[in-house]
């Protein structure tokens, strides 16, 4: 990358004590739990990538459709000479659909915690879009930051956040997070998010439940980013993955179940498991268009325009500040 493209990185010096305390802080209450953040190192990565590739897996695919047939239509919408602002920059498959349709979009900022995964990110957007100032940031999204957005500082901003992520935060988290958002774009600017929704539990159940197993061996993966980067002693042969789907809330919740009764230590820490005992890693909340736009009015939004598929398994979503 050049120098005008610089990748500019947030450094957080605690970073690690505070995802140590969010660990010690999860297995030692009455419902244990992980924090889902933990699943993406590299070969997290790489799983997750498979996933999207499985038959029962429709996020992805039904994504990418909702933006192959209405690219334009949302671009018609954002307008023209945008800053485009991505959190999570991902395999940058559904922004390239976005960037193609936006009328002389001005800057492209990706925004991801992995400074290489984003510096190659950049790179290949910076080469197939050489006309787009590409100004990557490394960064923790959900955490306040400055934008390096220099000389297109006036430009309308739009978030982008594909996929669902916004599902595995609880209802005040998604809110917050929503509200923190719409601060970064101002007043005349938007948020395009993925947002996946409620439908018939056997097709969320399968996707999370993949014939092939790779879910299973994504979820056991966060075991094994415990054992490297938290001094854990997890087995992962005695534990199991288990996703099931939680009617009451509208959610999928991914488990690691204990396999039989064992200790284990994370950083010093004695942790005691009993045979059938319950992990928490993941919730994926799926939402009606209604429940989702409460809470998008919480955060001060209102849901401008809204593109599903045909079976609405899923949408895409432009929020924009609430008036009045």
């Amino acid at each position: 990358m050049n120098d005008r493209r610089e990748l500019q990185i947030v450094e957080r010096a605690n970073y690690e004590e505070e995802a140590l305390a969010e660990i010690i802080d999860g297995l030692s209450g009455p419902e244990r739990t992980l924090p889902c953040k933990l699943f993406y190192d590299r070969k997290g990565s790489l799983l997750f990538e498979r996933i999207c590739e499985q038959p029962e897996y429709y996020l992805t695919r039904t994504e990418l459709q909702i933006m192959e047939r209405h690219a334009q239509d949302i671009a018609r919408q954002i307008g023209p000479d945008c800053v485009l602002i991505e959190y999570g920059c991902g395999a940058c498959y559904k922004v390239r659909l976005l960037l193609d349709a936006l009328r002389d979009p001005v800057a492209y900022i990706p925004i991801d915690i992995s400074a290489d995964h984003l510096a190659q990110a950049a790179t290949g957007i910076e080469r197939a879009y050489p006309k787009i100032d590409v100004l990557p940031l490394c960064a923790d999204y959900t955490q306040p930051h400055d934008l390096p957005l220099g000389t297109v500082n006036g430009a309308r901003r739009i978030v982008y956040f594909p996929g669902s992520t916004i599902g595995n935060f609880t209802r005040a988290e998604a809110t917050s997070f929503l509200r923190n958002a719409r601060h970064v774009t101002g007043t005349d600017g938007g948020i395009l998010i993925g947002v996946d929704l409620d439908k018939n539990p056997r097709i969320v159940k399968s996707a999370y439940n993949d014939a092939e197993g790779v879910t299973a061996r994504f979820n056991l993966n966060i075991l094994t980013v415990l054992n490297r980067e938290f001094d854990a002693n997890f087995d992962l042969d005695q534990f199991e993955h288990v996703a099931v789907y939680d009617r009451a809330h509208q959610r999928i919740e991914m488990r690691l179940i204990s396999r039989c009764r064992q200790d284990v230590t994370v950083a010093g820490r004695r942790f005691e498991f009993d045979r059938g005992e319950v992990i928490v890693t993941e919730h994926s909340h799926k939402y009606t268009l209604e429940r989702f736009a409460r809470i998008a009015r919480d955060a001060g939004l209102h849901v401008h325009r809204v593109w599903t598929d045909p079976d609405a398994h899923f949408s895409v979503q432009l929020l924009e500040e609430a008036t009045g």
